[in-house]
């Protein structure tokens, strides 16, 4: 896996120590394993992160730091996953997880779907407020859709990420045969590290 781009777009300890909401986490930012750049780690950490993406509310980042320190796999992955919920996606995705509550549950829904709410965000309180008013008119089968898509997104990430891993590895190591085989190529061998392939 490309190291050096992952180190370069996560966000680093220092960066996590600058915010009120991280600063809880400081004893245990020193654990190795939460910064490691290893196959099962970063692996363990997007599906934490895409897990968490699907709680409502703004407790999505504050759930991915606490899983990420208590399963103990990369915490920045497992941040930046809760991302793939955003203003412009999450309403899509509860409405996949309400079409997806409704076939599990039998429930037949409305046939018109509850009014999206009004949103102040300068009072987060009454937007949060509306906003749980909203999840609650759809009921069991949000509930429901929500807890199997966010196990689908996690089961979906941490495949992708093994996937992935492998692949990349493999390639590296057919290009180091090939560039043994034909030294006169001007291509730079690529070397593997064992613990890109853990």
């Amino acid at each position: 896996m490309h190291r050096k781009l992952l180190r370069r777009f996560l966000p680093d300890r220092e960066t996590l120590g600058q915010y009120a909401l991280t600063r809880r986490f400081a004893p245990f930012l020193s654990r190795h394993e939460l910064w490691a750049i290893k196959r099962n780690l970063i692996a363990g950490g997007l599906a934490v992160g895409l897990f968490c993406g699907m709680i409502p509310g703004p407790l999505q980042m504050l759930a991915a730091m606490s899983f990420a320190v208590l399963l103990r796999v990369n915490l920045p992955v497992a941040i930046v996953g809760t991302f793939l919920s955003n203003p412009l996606t999450i309403v899509p995705l509860y409405l996949v997880a309400y079409a997806i509550g409704q076939w599990c549950t039998g429930e037949a829904g409305a046939s018109t779907l509850p009014a999206l709410p009004a949103t102040d965000w300068e009072q987060p309180r009454l937007a949060l407020s509306a906003w749980s008013d909203w999840m609650l008119a759809f009921g069991t089968p949000l509930v429901t859709g929500i807890v199997i898509l966010a196990c689908l997104l996690a089961i979906t990430g941490y495949t992708l990420v093994q996937v992935g891993w492998r692949l990349n590895v493999r390639r590296a190591v057919r290009r180091r045969r090939t560039n043994r085989l034909n030294p006169d190529r001007t291509q730079a061998p690529t070397s593997v590290c064992s613990d890109e392939i853990a």
